[in-house]
């Protein structure tokens, strides 16, 4: 896995963009939204975080009706592996292809990073586990007008790499995290990596 500098000098830079920029982005799309990525867990813990890009998560099967509003203002690249510019309305974006990047033109830096979500209807699924599944409902909590992905969804994202940022962000959430929350979150990871540090650590969590 790139890290992002490394991201950065193949591909070129992010714009710093905020959740507040991707509210007043996506005004007027009338499909399903969220924000994840690191501004997901500084929404829940409430205190400043660095951020190499701002993440916006969708379901996969609302893809096409997602490019056609952005890309009335933005050039929408598919990425799987390498960079694809999605020249028409409708994607024809493969199964493979896990991300969207946004930016203006090829001279201007990237803005917003669209995540496809495994989404049946109402049941939202882990792409990596398609047996570890939730209500989308129960994936999503809002805070001052924005939709965000819950901490324990997006922990469990994190947990597969274990960078260290990952590590300070499951430190930060995991005291702020209720019952509930820990215990899916410690079934999830038993369920795709049954060895996993973070499973003791909620286990002997007080």
């Amino acid at each position: 896995m790139l890290d992002a500098d490394e991201v950065v000098r193949l591909y070129g830079p992010w714009k710093g963009r905020t959740p507040r920029d991707a509210a007043k982005f996506l005004h007027g799309y009338s499909g399903r939204w969220w924000i994840a990525g690191g501004w997901a867990i500084e929404a829940f813990v409430r205190t400043p975080r660095a951020h190499d890009d701002l993440d916006v998560g969708i379901p996969r099967a609302e893809v096409d009706g997602f490019i056609e509003f952005a890309s009335a203002s933005l050039d929408v690249w598919a990425a799987a592996g390498s960079l694809t510019p999605l020249l028409h309305q409708r994607s024809d974006v493969s199964a493979q292809c896990g991300n969207l990047w946004l930016r203006a033109s090829g001279a201007d830096p990237w803005e917003y990073d669209i995540q496809l979500n495994s989404v049946d209807g109402q049941t939202w699924r882990y792409k990596r586990n398609p047996n570890i599944a939730r209500s989308l409902s129960d994936c999503l909590w809002s805070h001052d007008g924005i939709t965000y992905l819950r901490p324990e969804i997006q922990l469990l994202h994190k947990a597969k790499h274990l960078r260290d940022k990952d590590t300070v962000d499951f430190q930060r959430c995991l005291p702020l995290l209720d019952e509930p929350s820990r215990t899916w979150l410690a079934q999830s990871l038993l369920l795709e990596s049954p060895h996993h540090p973070w499973i003791t650590a909620i286990a002997t969590h007080r």
